[in-house]
């Protein structure tokens, strides 16, 4: 369902807001790919006022919409309205950046809007011949004692893995400028002393 872009009342009471230029890049995402608002209509109540995508619509006019589609949530209670526009906007998931390193393009992820972290700048004001400043790898030679935990991709279990062992980018080679992104990876490897230390940090050694 579209409707005229005036008739929908901004929530004043919704907290999440977008500003300078995470702003700029939704209002530009809107002009280049407004067929995602069909995906992703503006939820409103029963009296046209916005539960879900209060920044999208504030995106809309900025971008000169007239016609936005909605979707008309007239079923729920005040409190489960409070409890949807919280719970809209709550990211529970995190990405996966060793495999957004290797399998999308860097250039596309960041004009669409996403943050990337910060290494992107690091590598931009790399002189020809410096490296940049991660924590290499541990190596497995010479001859190292070692055992292996293994977790399927994208489970809970590897994202508790990541999470526990608090698991960072780090260089598996040199990497200079004009080296592709795929010598940086998730460290994968690491030595006994640091995973104690990374698995006891919040309570006392047994």
């Amino acid at each position: 369902m579209r409707i005229d872009i005036k008739k929908i009342v901004p929530n004043d009471k919704n907290p999440r807001v977008i500003k300078g230029e995470k702003f700029r890049k939704l209002v530009k995402s809107v002009q280049e790919f407004p067929e995602m608002l069909e995906l992703r209509p503006i939820v409103v109540d029963r009296n046209m006022m916005v539960l879900g995508g209060n920044m999208r619509l504030k995106a809309c006019l900025e971008a000169g919409l007239q016609e936005v589609p909605i979707l008309i949530a007239d079923n729920l209670t005040p409190e489960q309205e409070a409890e949807f526009i919280i719970k809209d906007n709550i990211g529970f998931g995190e990405w996966d950046w060793d495999m957004m390193a290797n399998e999308w393009d860097l250039d596309d992820l960041e004009s669409w809007g996403l943050d990337l972290p910060n290494i992107d700048d690091q590598i931009d004001d790399l002189e020809e011949d410096e490296e940049i400043e991660l924590p290499q790898s541990v190596q497995l030679e010479p001859p190292r004692e070692y055992i292996l935990i293994m977790a399927d991709p994208n489970s809970v279990e590897w994202e508790e893995m990541k999470e526990t062992l608090k698991l960072g980018m780090v260089r598996i080679g040199g990497y200079k400028k004009g080296s592709t992104f795929d010598v940086v990876s998730l460290e994968r490897v690491i030595e006994w002393k640091e995973f104690k230390e990374r698995m006891y940090a919040d309570r006392d050694p047994k």
